[in-house]
């Protein structure tokens, strides 16, 4: 259900505040044109907020913030709306402020392999700014044509490249921050360490819970001089995952090893049509290696007898640019592709130990058969990101619920085995209610101290990411309460 805003503030003055700040244009108060800020990727949670803002400048979103503050009102920031936990969705009577405009690249300054950019710019636009100097930027969400920079930051997005070269948090070496107090401040720096607390690392990730990141230092890297794609099918999932196993334990690293199952290999081929993975196949593995030529050649040979000697049917190698891109075509398309299988998806982003990878996938399908939902399975094997998407029909009352359902013991699953209920999707509104069981109490509480710290007024994207027994149920209430009694304050 789609909520509107209530009555019980009276916003003619804060709409006039917004626009003797930032002008008539830049505010957005219309039913029909705040319908498109109701959700982010998370489609089956919809608010609408009460005011959008749409500022240019840095300067632009502190008036902005300032104007929340001054009128006590919660703000949630927002850039391309495409995240998947919920992190960007509104709350009632909220002002949303939109960065997708500021989607200026600063500066770029190759010497130093660092670029300076506003947080509405595109994820993809980095490397291509940089491209033709022989430079790229690693961190590459599969919608790194879509996704801003502001929203990687506060999600600590990844992506393929992940595995060799980190996520989000270590390719950002400062930023420009705008407090939930209107202040703005700046942390980190241009160089990879600064002394002092690690403000910075502390900021990325914090899904726009201590304040909103207006201007952003990224390092980028040198292209490496020779890269390989291999595509390896196996026989049956748990192959795959030995095979994954056997090559990180043999002390070799890929740029990135990508896993797609019989199902999700499948739908992409319906609808990309690579014409490159074999339908029978139960699982693939996608593995790239990048470094100098010899280096890559050797590292592919090892690679490839590793698969095999773990069950590989046939391995195919690319070294030419558009072949690599044809193999790679149908993993970064693999979401897309279920939308032809099913009219919605419910995707999670657990994280797991690689040695895990074939017991929790087998319990993955046991708990769809349980559940009575197709689970497909596309995910970051490298490091254990798994992303199952859980078809389902959001028409159909009660799915939803049974879906989210599903997710949390596919989540619950992941740290029985000693991993993670997120990997770089973020906490948001989706699996806030299940920190309690991955952190202890005092963890928790550790976490709303800091963000108290920023935020003494709790108006920087409330009811994210911390559960409390108002956003997580009365199921959750006693247990909540029960291991942080403090908790309702935040």
């Amino acid at each position: 259900m789609t909520v509107t805003a209530s009555a019980t503030i009276n916003w003619a003055p804060i709409v006039d505040a917004f626009t003797a700040a930032l002008g008539a244009k830049r505010v957005v108060r219309r039913k029909e044109e705040i319908l498109v800020y109701e959700c982010d990727g998370l489609t089956s949670y919809r608010q609408r907020p009460a005011v959008v803002v749409l500022p240019k400048t840095t300067e632009q979103v502190a008036q902005a913030v300032k104007i929340c503050h001054r009128f006590q009102v919660p703000f949630v920031a927002r850039g391309a709306g495409t995240g998947l936990s919920g992190g960007a969705l509104p709350i009632e009577d909220s002002v949303l402020i939109v960065t997708a405009g500021m989607n200026q690249i600063l500066s770029i300054d190759l010497d130093n392999q660092r670029v300076v950019v506003q947080p509405g710019v595109i994820n993809n636009w980095v490397t291509q700014a940089v491209s033709g100097a022989g430079f790229y930027y690693a961190p590459d969400p599969s919608s790194q044509s879509v996704c801003s920079v502001g929203g990687n930051v506060a999600e600590n997005s990844g992506g393929v490249h992940c595995l060799k070269y980190g996520v989000t948090t270590n390719h950002v070496l400062g930023l420009k921050v705008v407090l939930p107090s209107g202040d703005i401040v700046d942390i980190g720096g241009e160089v990879p360490e600064t002394p002092g607390y690690d403000l910075c690392g502390l900021f990325v990730g914090s899904e726009g819970t201590l304040g909103i990141a207006t201007e952003i230092t990224l390092r980028v890297l040198k292209v490496p001089q020779a890269i390989q794609v291999l595509l390896a099918d196996f026989t049956s999932v748990e192959a795959a995952g030995a095979a994954v196993s056997a090559i990180t334990s043999a002390g070799i690293i890929p740029a990135g090893m990508e896993m797609m199952d019989n199902f999700s290999l499948n739908a992409v081929e319906d609808v990309v049509a690579t014409n490159c993975y074999p339908r029978d196949a139960a699982a693939i593995l996608l593995i790239e290696i990048d470094g100098l030529p010899a280096e890559v050649a050797a590292t592919g040979d090892r690679i490839a007898d590793l698969c095999r000697q773990n069950g590989a049917r046939t391995i195919t190698a690319a070294t030419d640019p558009e072949e690599r891109l044809r193999l790679w075509k149908g993993r970064k398309a693999a979401f897309a592709a279920m939308g032809k299988l099913s009219p919605d998806y419910y995707v999670q982003d657990g994280v797991i130990p690689r040695t895990q990878l074939p017991y929790v996938l087998k319990e993955i399908e046991a708990l769809g058969d349980r559940h009575g939902y197709r689970v497909a399975n596309v995910f970051h094997a490298g490091d254990g990101n798994l992303h199952p998407l859980i078809l389902y029909n959001n028409a159909v009352p009660g799915e939803l619920e049974q879906v989210e359902e599903l997710g949390g013991d596919i989540l619950k699953l992941c740290v029985r085995v000693g991993g993670s209920i997120s990997g770089e999707h973020g906490i948001g509104a989706d699996k806030r209610c299940y920190m309690p069981d991955m952190f202890s109490a005092t963890d928790l509480a550790t976490m709303a101290w800091a963000r108290q710290a920023f935020d003494p007024e709790m108006l920087a994207n409330p009811t994210k990411l911390l559960p409390t027994p108002r956003t997580c149920g009365e199921a959750a209430r006693s247990r909540a309460i029960a291991e942080f009694p403090d908790i309702e304050q935040y």
